[in-house]
């Protein structure tokens, strides 16, 4: 199986029914913290319209849930995003996003159950909080690819900077993106795909 086209990825969004020709669906989730741009990515790459289960962010948030970066956010994720994207006519892949928040992680097992992959998105402007995200995935042997949401007023770092202050292994790729650009996300989920293939590869040949 190729994955060295991002171009396979395309169409606009269609219905909700499986297409006819898929043989094989996979599993991944979208992780990070609180407004790194998990609802966003999952939304703007679904070919069906996502599923989100955002509620409105009340003064009960405060002191609870950090914001830093998001004023002008005033919804949030509870429980999951969900979408779907076509990566070819016979490969589905299912996106699960993880609420970003410290108090909802609890949920986080059980969408982690069966994953394949996982994009860790993050945001340069408060790194420390995708350490626990990571380790987490690490835990539980979910492979992963960090993708750097590129904010307009974020500092911007080398790769090398990145994968030293994230303290991340040589092959794990790392990749900058605009979640709000379908382009952009499909990029970052052909990275992750490439990378499991990769690692499947190398599987096989030892």
């Amino acid at each position: 199986m190729d994955f060295k086209n991002s171009d396979t990825i395309t169409g606009p969004r269609t219905e909700d029914h499986l297409p006819g020709t898929a043989q094989a669906a996979v599993k991944i989730v979208i992780v990070g913290g609180f407004g790194v741009g998990k609802t966003t990515m999952v939304g703007s790459v679904s070919e069906i319209k996502p599923l989100t289960t955002e509620e409105t962010m009340t003064q009960a948030g405060i002191g609870v849930d950090d914001n830093f970066g998001s004023k002008s956010k005033t919804a949030t994720t509870v429980a999951m995003d969900f979408g779907r994207i076509s990566v070819t006519d016979e490969l589905v892949l299912y996106l699960f996003g993880t609420p970003g928040q410290e108090r909802f992680w609890f949920l986080w097992n059980g969408l982690f159950e069966g994953a394949l992959g996982a994009v860790v998105l993050i945001d340069t402007r408060r790194l420390e909080v995708s350490f626990d995200v990571m380790g987490r995935l690490e835990e539980r042997g979910v492979p992963f690819v960090v993708a750097v949401n590129d904010f307009p007023d974020a500092p911007r770092y080398a790769v090398e900077e990145l994968r030293q202050a994230l303290d991340l292994a040589e092959e794990i790729p790392i990749i900058r993106c605009d979640v709000r650009r379908r382009a952009s996300s499909r990029d970052v989920l052909m990275t992750l795909m490439r990378f499991l293939h990769s690692l499947t590869m190398t599987g096989a040949s030892t």
